[in-house]
């Protein structure tokens, strides 16, 4: 058995940082039902730019192993097939604004009702209180005012936003932390909770020794490209058909950087001896250095550097990432058949036990409405009751 098998999971959740979670939670054999509008189901079902069979890459990347329910909350047929599914659930998770899930009849007080210990994991910008939390707020926004867009990108550029919604992902990972941490808890007391996640405190928390540091000392932090604030040579330097990553993170190390480049005479240089010297004078050194890598293409330099076991890469595109032999060697990429795109690759959930086969994935990730009539059926509504909810546009079959 998987970790998780026998718990069911309602998500309620779009885009990213709920599916990302309940994605998690299912690889790990927990049952996700994701409960979609019959409108349009998840918004993220029809993003770009990257579309394969008509799917969306960005919703396929964050929903194998899950059932859709597409269904009608506005509709008092649709709210009584939420109640049922509620009653027979472990967990909720919903990233709706604070207080509409409420106006529909399912805050975690109305939700606890129907089943006194359900885990109601809520995703929110800014948390269920206080002076931010029904402001609008999506990853973009987050990333700025959370500080990381403060120290992302040059230091003579503007502030850049990360390459992925990394707040977002930040916090469906909190999100399957806790709901983990809840679960192990309600195994030993019976009890459920209210679990309170913030994009906006994941953000931060991320912030580490930049803000602890800033906490300590009052000095604010500064954007420095891809350089470490706290170790020299660690950063991108031009080689000569690119860029390399080189990360030279102690004494050890820059000693043998020097003798890879052929410069040991740099070992005695009493600017670059230690840490401390090297980033006092990190200008200079990174001067000296650059012109030296430039001399030889990246594939050379790091076949130079891993030899003396110095810490390199090439800076890969996402086409080199999807050809490396170590992830294909580790079975990351999976392929599993989608009924309308088609062969789909995705990669796989990152977790291994050792002394277990890794599950491949499951199922594909579902169509809008894919599995409502089977869902319903599981409830114990009889044909006729379904082919109505249908006519009515209560649910929607995929």
């Amino acid at each position: 058995m998987r970790p998780l098998e026998g718990t069911r999971i309602l998500d309620l959740s779009q885009v990213m940082a709920g599916p990302l979670c309940t994605m998690l939670l299912s690889d790990m054999g927990a049952e996700v039902i994701k409960v979609e509008s019959t409108a349009q189901g998840d918004v993220s079902r029809s993003w770009g730019p990257h579309i394969q069979g008509n799917e969306s890459a960005y919703f396929l990347s964050v929903n194998r192993n899950k059932q859709s329910l597409a269904l009608d909350l506005k509709q008092h047929e649709g709210r009584e097939i939420l109640r049922r599914l509620v009653a027979r659930s472990d967990v909720l998770v919903e990233n709706f604004r604070p207080g509409v899930l409420k106006r529909l009849g399912f805050s975690y007080e109305e939700v606890k009702r129907i089943k006194s210990d359900i885990i109601y994991c809520s995703i929110s910008g800014y948390g269920q209180e206080g002076p931010s939390s029904l402001e609008p707020a999506l990853d973009l926004v987050i990333q700025a005012r959370s500080g990381l867009m403060s120290i992302t990108g040059e230091a003579d550029r503007p502030p850049v936003k990360m390459g992925l919604p990394v707040t977002d992902m930040t916090a469906g990972m909190y999100c399957t932390y806790a709901i983990t941490l809840a679960l192990l808890e309600k195994n030993r007391t019976g009890k459920g909770t209210h679990v309170d996640i913030s994009l906006l405190d994941s953000a931060v928390s991320w912030l580490s020794f930049w803000m602890v540091g800033f906490l300590a000392t009052g000095e604010e932090s500064t954007r420095m490209g891809s350089a470490h604030p706290s170790v020299v040579p660690y950063q991108l330097l031009p080689a000569r058909d690119g860029w390399i990553a080189i990360a030279a993170a102690s004494d050890v190390l820059w000693k043998r950087l020097c003798k890879a480049i052929g410069r040991t005479d740099l070992m005695n240089d009493k600017r670059f001896a230690t840490n401390p010297d090297r980033l006092k004078n990190r200008d200079v050194l990174i001067h000296l250095l650059s012109p030296i890598f430039k001399t030889k293409p990246v594939s050379k330099w790091t076949k130079i550097l891993l030899k003396e076991e110095i810490p390199a890469s090439p800076v890969n595109s996402v086409s080199d990432v999807a050809k490396d032999a170590q992830l294909i060697y580790r079975k990351l990429f999976q392929e599993v058949e989608h009924p309308r795109a088609g062969k789909v690759v995705i990669p796989h959930n990152p977790i291994r036990f050792l002394d277990k086969e890794q599950d491949p994935i499951a199922k594909s990730p579902p169509l809008l409405g894919e599995h409502t009539r089977e869902i319903l059926m599981e409830l114990s509504y009889r044909p006729e009751e379904i082919e109505k909810m249908i006519s009515k546009a209560v649910v929607r079959i995929g």
